[in-house]
């Protein structure tokens, strides 16, 4: 694990209306990762943003584009993110039938990959793919809003991924709920990436606020 946790706002809880100076905001702010979450209202109940949007981005940030795809089916939609400047692409555990070759399909177009796990979906589903990954995601709400409150069960199955992981160079990454005050007890168990949406957005002081999750 990485000595010092890595913070990745999630622009879901910026302002869509002044995009490009949120993300600027949020770079100058010290965020490590920007978290671009793409929702289909199929996968999960609400509708976000497409590759076009993520494009758009791109020129208002050299950060690097952490993409997490809540969209079923998955594969067809891979390339374009990854052409719209995508750094780290995600994909569901759930969302494929065939997870493994969306993986590949990730690291062949020159991306790190990842897989997310809902929250009742158990560790042991990512063991045989761990060889293809570049980062797990925890879900610790269940996914398709931003705004909700941190599912403490989690906690388990993070401890548990972490020591999965062991020595591999993946990152371990947590969504959903996570704030300053619950901060300590998610790097405690083993995660070294948080996703904040509320938690950076919602109160003015971006650097303050992600000096404060940070820890």
């Amino acid at each position: 694990m990485s000595q010092a946790v890595k913070i990745a706002p999630s622009i879901l809880s910026a302002d869509f209306a002044k995009l490009g100076e949120e993300l600027r905001a949020i770079d100058e702010a010290g965020c490590d990762y920007i978290h671009v979450d793409v929702m289909d209202g199929h996968f999960v109940p609400n509708i976000t943003i497409g590759p076009a949007v993520v494009k758009a981005m791109r020129p208002h940030t050299q950060k690097p584009f952490d993409v997490h795809l809540m969209i079923d089916p998955v594969d067809p939609y891979i390339e374009a993110f990854a052409e719209a400047g995508s750094d780290i692409i995600t994909v569901h555990v759930e969302a494929g039938h065939h997870i493994d070759r969306s993986l590949q399909l990730i690291r062949s177009l020159g991306k790190k990959a990842g897989i997310s796990l809902n929250p009742a979906t158990p560790a042991d589903t990512v063991e045989y793919v761990m060889d293809k990954v570049d980062l797990i995601l925890v879900m610790s709400v269940n996914p398709g809003f931003g705004g909700q409150a941190f599912l403490t069960s989690q906690l388990e199955k993070i401890k548990r991924l972490r020591a999965m992981i062991g020595d591999r160079d993946i990152e371990l990454e947590v969504d959903g709920g996570v704030t300053a005050k619950n901060a300590p007890d998610v790097i405690a168990a083993g995660a070294d990436v948080l996703v904040a949406g509320s938690a950076v957005f919602d109160a003015g002081d971006y650097a303050a606020n992600i000096a404060a999750i940070r820890g």
